[in-house]
Formats: structure tokens, C-alpha cells, sequence
């Protein structure tokens, strides 16, 4: 009775005969009492999505379609039955290949899969079928088979195509038929929508060309081809603002962003004019403050710049729309709008988890349609979609599919048929859609928020247009793409065609539709009046704003002794019953009495004491990473579980005194998308402590991206503040050259301006004092993203321990002094600095030797800022200096040198020289041999402390 493998999986091939005059025997028990069948055969038919009737609440008509009919005992009415039943299954399959989707109909439409030939049916054979068989959502218009077999081409052959095989819940998969079928989901339009939408239309077309007749060969990357783009992100956000939501986040690239920023977000034109002739625009913003767009003191294009607006009058009651800042990479924004999305959602107020509301936040990610299978970070970001830590309930993602990227047409760009594949492999529909038809894009919007809203699950639209001039309006695209800018040409636009359709239906007149044009033509003259007209000469200077240049505040980070002495021993309490990993727990014990001067304080417990202090301060925190729970090298254990039952347990949920949530999760296996996403969660959510940690500071680049394009500049870009901490494990230990170096370079080349702070520390109380210096400014202006090179081997080394002292006395030093040297002031002739593990790396052979009182040893905590003040006052004590050296495990071309560098010969006095210990410059980070490591670590160590 199963079915055979060979039959593509189709749930009836596998029957022939008796065996199928039998199951379509139970078939029809299956619909009077879904429960009363074989449960094999049961699950088959649910598989099929066949239908069942309750006769208690059907209607009439329905109940007695299936009472009245009887199976026949002929075995080629059976073999019609079934290959009607098919036919259906084919239409719902398949009918996308045979789709009115494409505007320019350069596609192939393919109906072999759906034509009643291909299963041996005629109309007459169909009309004996019952409706139910075939289509049992139909409306009621629907009276037999073949009616049935028409509705079902009618539903997924026209303007709108459905693909939702991929979905494997049948629950999901129901719902989708019955909303496709019943016609549920498509709005029925009153004459003042369709005119409202045709107004809408209309100013979309008349904004691209006005500017470009005003503004000659300026880019803008129009979005003249897909204009209906603009109504179908209305329609998500009015259905998003009557469900509830709060705040709604949008990520686009730059392909039609100036006309939602005009259009969705209310940018004044003038405001984007004035952007256009290079005028001063900020004086033209609305005073009533709905809009807010942030510029940094470099700005970018217009068409990267997001903006805030807010709906409603009432405050309790408005929503805010977000547009996110964007750079030219096209995709990346995708995980920081998800990023905003759950910061929204959750309510961080009070100790232990977050709590989330999935309905008070949407995301609405617009992607071109080559960068959706192009870019790698779209799959990462949809991977993270129904992740415990990264879920938003549902993002609708909407291809603004242009049928090219850039020149290259899709046959070039992608191995599959549609751009939208890619979210197959997710289990999400997708609706195709005919972008010239601005009525079945509303309706695309409708049930794409109505399956978020219901499943909590993403929805892919797959808009189908065009773009109506080049990449850009510099090009000309007939020189790559002739044939297709051919039909471009001679196409009309989607307004024109939309009034076309209102004044043949009688809805409007062709006065109307003039009239129109005319007032939107007008309110765009209008507002280019306001802007001035004489080109401003731009102020080249540019310079940060004062917060922006001045050091970091001074703030208290030492904690009183008997709140961390409450600290530590809430970090070691579990529920009663709770059985610890023994192992562990014996070590997690060796942290009591600390305070009393038993035992230093390591890595770990120098980060939980900060967490919890931070927690008792009233700062939410999130930590996130590849095994950031336990912690790459089995260090952290922030969750313990229970060996016995699995259960799990975080001791900083039970903080006495903990006035906000603390979460930890560990991430999915990609870097570039999670670092994206906690930077979004960031922003969003500045008064938290959101901390990102590499599994190695190797596979931050994988990020580099984020860090680029985000991260260091997006307050000079876009005035967009962030305090994320990123966390990437780095020391040179011998275990190769991808577990060796978080890239300290590339971090030193990309700080300017304050923008972040580097550091690479060498003890635990300094990585205590820097954390918690870093929650405590989180909601000051100089606020910055700090990146701390963390160790690996220095975890539990004893050198790097601190007394509990340490904690409860002193501050962050971004300079330390190794202590016992440097005392005899007439004796130093050589300053040794360096940073991090190697500090550590000195201090034990240092302490080894004898005859070092010529030498002192300065360790650079911060990097940057460069504390130049800090470590000039200790050169000028020693007036017998002869070198100053830097010493550094890393390669010359690498780690800090080339940019410490020229700082310390700024610092050097006259006739003292600066020098470099460390690898000779390299292509590859470090050895892969632990045996040649543990050689020349030794060589950069002796060489170092060696007349």
C-alpha cells in the first residue's frame, strides 16, 4: 500500500487497479470522518491536501455534493476521477510556469503540465467531477469540474503566480490554498481606492520625472518599472498599523529608495531637491518633526540616507517607520533591519529574559533581484528566521526584480529559474507578481502580512518590473542589453496603464486621470521653488562634532566589595535539585571567597562579576556568539545544565538587585549576518549592552563588511550611534593561521575620529573596568563601539588574574606599568612596549631573570585612542633613554606596528631611537608548525629583553 518511490512522489501514482478503486473507496470515508481511515492512508490524503467536510456547519450545497455522489464501479471513470484530481494538483504546481507574471512577456509561458490533453480529460469528462474533488475553497460561482479547472488557472496563471509546495506544514500549506482559492485575500477596490491608488501612481511616475528633466544625467536609480513597489509597501504598513504594530522597519538598497523616502517616509520633495542642487536642505524639513533624517559631519548620497517618521497624532498610539541607512553594499542591511526588528519587540526592563512581542514590530526587506541569490548574506539572514535568538516573527521580503543586475540579464546571475529560489530551501512562500498590475501587487501585500501575522513566519513577494532607464541615469543601457531595452521603450508605464484600465472600465474619466497628473506636476513645481537656486558653496571642513572629538567620559567602574561579595555568591546559587556537571562545578566553586584573598579572579569571573554589576546598574545586556554560552574554550558557562534532565539554568537571572534582562545565545555558524544583525539590535536599542563575540578574532572577517560599511563609519555617514562591543579572541599560541589573529590591523587603519575603541588588555580586572565603562556611557553622546582583542591562553594564566582589590579600588587604565621595573629612573636606557598576550608573554620571563633594571615595560591597554599624554609623562622620567622599542607577536606588516609607528616617534625625544621586535613582515598571519611557533616566539621574547 505505500507509495512506489519511482512516481516523483505524486500521492495517487503509486496505485493502480484494485488498489486505486480502494483508496478512492476510503478517500470518500476520509471525508466524512477524517479520523475513521487507515492512518497511512490518512496522512497520504493529508498530504494531498484533500479536502474534508463538516456537516454540521457546510453549507447545503457543499454537504450534498459529497452525499450525493457515489464512486463508480468503472475503473476508467476512476482513472478520469484521478486524473482530474491531478490535473488540479498540476495547476496548483505548476501554473506559475504558465503565469501572466512578466510585463514585457519575454517568458515563455509553459502550460504543458496543465493542459487537459496532458492527462487524456475533455470538458465533459471534467463537468462530471464533483467541485470538492478539485477545488474545495472554490466560490460559490464555481458549480462543477470543469468550472473548477478554470478557477484554479484563473487563481494561479494570472497576473499573480504561487509557489508553496515547499512549505511542509500542512496547517500552512491549507491555509495558503484556502486564501489563494476562495479569492479571500485580493481587495475588492471602491471607485476612491482605485483613484487613490492611481493619485498614488501617479506621484510615484511624476517624482522620477520631474527630476529627470530638472536634474540632467544626476543619478537617482529610478524606480520607473516597478512603481507599484511604492503602493504595496503602503498596503503592508497600513495592514501592519491596524494589526498593532508599533514600528515598522524597512531595508532597501538604493534602486527606488528617493521615492519611499518621499512617498513612504514623507521626505519633503524640496528636502530632496535641494539634495539635488547641492543646497542647503535641513532648513526645509517639516516643523512639526514627523520626519527625522540624521546626517553624519561626511554624509552620503542621497539615495543611501534612511529617515524616521512617525503616524498617528496620539503618542501612545503612533507608529514609527524606519527606513535604514544603507551603503552601496546592496544585501547587508537585511540582518540589520532584523536587528531593529527584535530590539523593538522585546521588553528589557526587568531581570531575567527578555519577553518578546512579535506583533509589535515588521520588517520589510526589499531586495534587487540578482543580490537576492547573489549575495550570500540573504540566505544567512532567512537561516536566522526562526532562530530562538534572531527571530522577528515573520519579515515580508519583496524582490524588486528588475530582470538585470547592473548589465547582466539573469541567465548570467543565477542557476535557477526564479530569483526568489533561494527562499525555497526556507519553507517560504512565494507570490510572483506582475508589477504593471498595481491592484494584484495590493493584493500580494495582503496575503504576504496576513501568513506573517497568522504563522509568524517570513513571506517572499517576487515583484516583477523593470527598470526603465540604465543601472543608472548615466547609462545607456541599449549598448548590453538591446533587445530588452527595445521592449522597454515601446512599453508603457504602469500608470498610464492603470488609467488606461479605470477610464475602459468606466471607473474614471480621461479628465480625471489628466486632471491628476496636473496637480501632481504642480505640487512638485511648487516645492522646487522653495529650494534655492544658486548652488551653496559646501562647508569642506567637515569636523566631528565636540562629543564626537573629546575622550571618553570620566565614570566611577570600581564596585563596593560587599555588593560584589552579594555578586559572587548569586553567580554561584543554583535551584534546589539542579545538578551541576560535577566537573564543573568544582571549578565554578574554586570562586568563592575571592574577596577574602583566596585565589585570583580569572577571565570569566571577572566578565560575570561585570555582568551582574552591569545588571544591578539598570543596563539590559545581550551576548551573542558560536558557543558564547559555554565559550569557545569551555571558559564562561553563563548557561549550566542539568546533567541529568538537560535543563538549563542562568545563574544572572537570579541577581539580587538586577533591574533589567540579560540573554545569551549561541549564534548560527556566519559571521557577517550576525554581527549585522546585533548592530542593528544596537542601534535600536542603545541602552543596552550588546556584545558580539567571534567563536576566533580570525573569522571576524567574515564580518569585515559590517565593520567597514557600518560600524566605524555610520555615525561620520549617517549620524547613526552605536555602543556594540565585539569580542574576537586573539594571541599567538601556535595553533595556525587561522587561530591566531582577530586582524588587530585592519580595526588600527579603519580608527579615525573617535570612532571606535580598540583595545588588546592584559589583565581581568581591566577587561571588568572597560565593560563596565562601556555600559555606563552608553546613553552619553561620546558613546562608541568598542573592540577588544580577548585572549585565549591568558583565560586562566595567573599573570593575567586579578586580586579582588583590583575591582573594588581602581579604574580602567588604558596604560599599565609593569611593576618592579622602571624604579631606578637613571639606569633605563630601553622602554619596552607591547600589547595583550605578549605583555604577559615579558612579564613571566622578566620575572625570571635577573640584571633588568635598565629596562621598563609600558603595556598599551587601548590601543585607541592612542593614549599619547599617558605614555609620554613615563618616557620623560628617564633622561638616559636610548630606544624605545615595540614588540609584538604579529607580523610587521600586521598587528599595531605600522600604526603605533609613527605615534611613537611623535612621542620619542631627540636622539632616542624607535624600533621593532617581532616577525618579519608576512603574507600569512603566523606558522602553521607549533614547534617553529614556540622557536621564534622565543627569538622576539630574548631579543626584546637582550642588550
Amino acid at each position: 500500500m505505500r507509495k512506489q518511490t519511482s512516481n516523483q512522489g505524486r500521492p495517487w501514482s503509486g496505485f493502480h487497479g484494485p488498489n486505486l478503486g480502494y483508496v478512492m473507496e476510503v478517500y470518500e470515508q476520509y471525508l466524512e470522518n477524517p479520523d475513521g481511515v487507515d492512518p497511512e492512508l490518512k496522512q497520504l490524503f493529508e498530504e494531498w491536501g484533500a479536502p474534508t467536510v463538516d456537516t454540521a456547519t457546510a453549507p447545503e450545497s457543499t454537504t450534498k455534493t459529497h452525499q450525493s455522489f457515489q464512486l463508480p464501479d468503472d475503473p476508467t471513470t476512476y482513472s478520469k476521477l484521478v486524473a482530474a484530481v491531478k490535473l488540479a494538483d498540476n495547476i496548483r504546481h505548476f501554473g506559475h510556469l504558465a503565469a501572466d507574471i512578466n510585463p514585457l512577456n519575454i517568458r515563455t509561458k509553459d502550460t504543458r503540465r496543465i493542459e487537459l490533453s496532458a492527462f487524456d480529460l475533455t470538458e465533459e469528462d471534467l463537468k462530471e467531477v464533483p467541485v470538492n474533488f478539485l477545488c474545495p475553497d472554490a466560490p460559490s460561482h464555481v458549480q462543477n469540474g470543469l468550472d473548477a479547472i478554470n478557477h484554479l488557472k484563473k487563481v494561479y496563471t494570472d497576473k499573480l503566480a504561487f509557489e508553496f509546495s515547499q512549505v511542509h506544514d500542512l496547517e500552512e500549506k491549507n491555509w495558503l490554498r484556502n486564501q489563494i482559492e476562495s479569492g479571500n485575500y485580493y481587495p475588492s477596490l471602491t471607485t476612491e481606492q482605485k483613484v487613490a491608488l492611481l493619485k498614488r501612481l501617479t506621484e510615484v511616475e511624476g517624482f522620477e520625472k520631474f527630476i529627470h528633466r530638472t536634474f540632467v544625467g544626476q543619478k537617482r536609480f529610478s524606480i520607473e518599472g516597478l512603481d507599484s513597489m511604492v503602493p504595496l509597501i503602503d498596503e503592508l504598513v497600513s495592514h501592519s498599523v491596524d494589526k498593532g504594530a508599533k514600528t515598522i522597519n524597512i531595508g532597501m538598497a538604493h534602486r527606488g529608495r528617493l521615492n519611499v523616502l518621499a512617498h513612504v517616509l514623507g521626505k519633503p520633495y524640496e528636502m530632496i531637491f535641494a539634495e539635488f542642487q547641492h543646497a542647503e536642505s535641513k532648513n526645509l524639513m517639516p516643523s512639526e518633526g514627523s520626519i527625522a533624517i540624521t546626517y553624519g559631519w561626511t554624509g552620503d548620497v542621497k539615495y543611501h540616507l534612511g529617515a524616521d517618521r512617525h503616524l498617528g497624532n496620539n503618542k501612545e498610539q503612533r507608529t514609527r517607520i524606519t527606513l535604514a541607512n544603507n551603503p552601496s553594499h546592496l544585501e547587508v542591511v537585511s540582518p540589520v533591519v532584523a536587528g531593529y526588528t527584535r530590539a523593538a519587540q522585546e521588553n528589557r526592563s526587568k531581570a531575567g529574559l527578555p519577553t518578546q512581542d512579535v506583533k509589535t514590530s515588521f520588517a520589510i526587506m526589499i531586495h534587487g533581484d540578482a543580490a537576492f541569490p547573489g549575495q550570500g548574506i540573504v540566505a544567512e539572514t532567512m537561516n536566522m528566521s526562526q532562530l530562538n535568538g534572531y527571530s522577528t516573527g515573520g519579515s515580508v521580503h519583496i524582490i524588486a526584480n528588475n530582470m538585470i543586475g547592473f548589465t547582466t540579464e539573469s541567465f548570467d546571475s543565477r542557476s535557477t529559474r526564479y530569483a526568489s529560489d533561494t527562499a525555497k530551501g526556507f519553507e517560504m512562500p512565494i507570490v510572483h507578481v506582475n508589477a504593471d498590475d498595481p491592484e494584484a501587487c495590493l493584493a500580494a501585500a495582503v496575503i504576504a502580512f496576513e501568513y506573517r501575522n497568522k504563522f509568524q513566519k517570513d513571506f517572499v513577494i517576487d515583484l516583477i518590473g523593470y527598470r526603465r532607464f540604465g543601472h543608472n541615469e548615466m547609462d545607456e543601457p541599449m549598448a548590453t542589453n538591446p533587445k530588452m531595452y527595445t521592449i522597454i521603450h515601446q512599453h508603457p508605464t504602469p500608470r498610464a496603464l492603470y488609467a488606461e484600465k479605470l477610464v475602459d472600465r468606466g471607473v474614471i474619466t480621461k479628465e480625471l486621470a489628466d486632471q491628476i497628473e496636473k496637480e501632481v506636476e504642480d505640487k512638485l513645481k511648487a516645492a522646487y521653488e522653495k529650494v534655492p537656486k544658486n548652488e551653496l558653496n559646501p562647508d569642506i571642513i567637515m569636523n566631528p562634532p565636540k562629543h564626537v572629538e573629546s575622550r571618553l567620559p570620566v565614570v566611577e567602574t570600581s564596585v563596593n566589595i560587599d555588593e560584589l561579595r552579594q555578586i559572587n555568591e548569586d553567580l554561584l546559587k543554583y535551584p534546589e535539585n539542579f545538578n551541576v556537571f560535577k566537573k564543573l562545578d568544582r571549578i565554578l566553586k574554586r570562586r568563592e571567597g575571592v574577596f577574602e584573598g583566596k585565589g585570583k579572579i580569572d577571565w570569566a569571573h571577572a566578565e560575570s562579576l561585570a555582568f551582574a554589576s552591569i545588571l544591578r546598574d539598570g543596563v539590559p545586556i545581550r551576548l551573542t556568539g558560536q558557543d558564547s554560552q559555554r565559550g569557545t574554550f569551555a571558559h564562561r558557562h553563563l548557561v549550566l545544565h542539568d546533567e541529568k534532565t538537560g535543563e538549563e539554568f542562568a545563574p544572572l537571572h537570579n541577581i539580587q538587585g538586577a533591574k533589567a534582562s540579560f540573554v545569551v545565545h549561541n549564534s548560527p555558524l556566519t559571521e557577517s549576518a550576525v554581527v549585522g544583525y546585533e548592530y542593528g539590535y544596537n542601534v535600536y536599542a542603545p541602552e543596552t549592552l550588546v556584545l558580539w563575540e567571534a567563536q576566533f578574532g580570525d573569522f571576524a572577517n567574515m564580518a569585515q563588511v559590517m565593520f567597514d560599511q557600518f560600524i566605524s563609519s555610520g555615525r561620520a555617514k549617517w549620524g547613526q550611534k552605536s555602543g556594540l562591543v565585539m569580542l574576537l579572541p586573539h594571541g599567538y599560541e601556535g595553533q595556525g593561521p587561522e587561530h591566531s589573529s582577530a586582524r588587530m590591523e585592519r580595526f588600527l587603519q579603519l580608527a579615525a575620529e573617535n570612532n571606535w575603541t580598540v583595545a588588546n588588555l592584559s589583565t581581568t580586572a581591566q577587561y571588568f573596568h572597560i565593560l563596565r565603562r562601556q555600559a555606563a556611557i552608553l546613553q552619553k553622546e561620546e558613546v562608541r563601539p568598542l573592540v577588544i582583542m580577548t585572549p585565549k591562553s591568558l583565560l586562566r594564566h595567573p599573570l593575567a588574574a586579578s586580586d579582588g582589590s583590583k575591582f573594588t579600588e581602581e579604574q580602567f587604565h588604558s596604560v599599565l606599568e609593569h611593576e618592579g621595573l622602571g624604579g631606578n629612573v637613571e639606569k633605563v636606557e630601553r622602554i619596552i612596549l607591547s600589547s595583550g598576550k605578549l605583555c604577559i608573554d615579558l612579564s613571566e620571563q622578566i620575572d625570571k631573570s635577573e640584571g633588568m633594571d635598565w629596562i621598563h615595560a609600558i603595556r598599551v591597554e587601548e590601543l585607541y585612542p592612542f593614549p599619547k599624554e599617558e605614555i609620554q609623562d613615563i618616557v620623560s622620567r628617564y633622561s638616559n633613554l636610548k630606544e624605545i622599542i615595540w614588540v609584538q607577536e604579529e607580523p610587521q606588516n600586521m598587528g599595531a606596528w605600522t600604526y603605533i609607528d609613527p605615534r611613537l616617534r611623535d612621542i620619542a625625544p631627540d636622539g632616542v631611537d624607535v624600533r621593532y621586535i617581532g616577525r618579519r613582515r608576512r603574507s600569512s598571519p603566523s606558522e602553521g608548525d607549533p614547534v617553529v611557533h614556540k622557536k621564534e616566539q622565543a627569538r622576539i621574547i630574548n631579543s626584546a629583553l637582550s642588550r
